[in-house]
């Protein structure tokens, strides 16, 4: 009789210690992680942060998978500078893509700080998101400066009419390029030039765009990645050219939970209004500059389409498994 009484409390620990929690909390998963891209390929959320480190050991990308935006799955060295011979230092701000079965891993290398140094921006590609990755064209697809952009930070972004551009930029500058069929060079715009300013004011680095209900948000990062004032502000335009009027700042530190909430992405949930922002923030009690780790949180919008500010939570988002 009392091992009958005891089934019911053994059945409960049970339930307790096998239970999915329903929130990852923040930061979703541990290591120092940065500048983090986040995307859906399937059913799957994924991550690709640069690994948060003196430049001299940047030397390699991990990522991060999920069903449901709480339990993570980390793939290891991804990519290192092994697979990539021009790169030596500095692997920064991975920005992913699938094409036609295949995925390109677009990120920084180097550091460059004139034309007359090795590195920029390079792609690695590989036949699953989690890799392995080899360097795609044996040298940077951007290795110069073009009109003030150091070559980092870059973001590939398939417009609603499957062409495909490349947006970028340091030091301040922001271009905007048409990648060819094939992630081998660039296409002439209209105007004839490859490589377009699209400078909105502020801005720093870290650009981000997505399309919702036919307009185009562009966004960015402010201020400077090592203090507590780096934020991300954003503009909306009727084309991936602009113009981009500054709007205001939408995510930034909350002194009670973090500082320096900046370099992000956006998810949304394939089929719904329902988007999430990626990104990085430095912990309250972390001075390093190298001490940053990747959250998620929830990110709205008001009737006329502007974005809300981003409430940055410790305890991160509810899980949110893909139909």
């Amino acid at each position: 009789m009392k091992q009958i009484l005891m089934l019911p409390v053994l059945m409960f620990f049970f339930l307790q210690l096998t239970a999915q929690p329903e929130r990852a909390g923040n930061p979703v998963f541990p290591g120092w992680y940065a500048d983090p891209e986040g995307i859906v390929f399937g059913k799957t959320y994924w991550i690709y942060p640069t690994f948060s480190a003196p430049y001299e050991k940047q030397v390699f990308f991990d990522a991060f998978s999920s069903p449901d935006l709480v339990n993570w799955t980390k793939h290891s060295r991804i990519l290192d500078t092994t697979r990539v011979k021009w790169a030596k230092r500095a692997l920064w701000a991975p920005s992913i893509i699938e094409k036609e079965g295949r995925y390109f891993l677009f990120f920084g290398a180097n550091d460059i700080q004139s034309d007359r140094e090795e590195g920029g921006i390079g792609i690695a590609v590989a036949d699953h998101p989690a890799g392995p990755y080899h360097d795609y064209l044996g040298k940077p697809l951007i290795g110069k400066f073009h009109n003030g952009a150091q070559p980092i930070d870059q973001f590939v972004f398939r417009d609603t009419d499957g062409r495909h551009y490349l947006i970028y930029g340091g030091w301040r500058h922001c271009n905007i390029a048409r990648l060819n069929s094939d992630f081998t060079g660039f296409e002439p715009l209209a105007d004839g030039t490859i490589f377009r300013e699209i400078t909105p004011e502020h801005y720093v680095e870290g650009p981000c765009m997505f399309v919702r209900n036919g307009k185009y948000y562009f966004m960015w990062s402010e201020g400077g990645w090592t203090g507590p004032g780096y934020s991300v502000a954003y503009a909306i335009s009727d084309s991936p050219f602009g113009p981009f009027q500054r709007i205001g700042k939408i995510l930034q530190q909350d002194p009670q939970i973090a500082t320096g909430a900046g370099h992000h992405s956006v998810i949304r949930v394939p089929g719904k209004d329902q988007y999430y922002i990626v990104y990085h923030r430095r912990p309250l009690t972390e001075t390093d500059r190298n001490s940053r780790v990747t959250c998620i949180d929830r990110m709205f919008f008001d009737e006329e389409g502007l974005i809300l500010p981003v409430v940055i939570t410790h305890e991160g988002v509810e899980r949110c498994v893909i139909e």
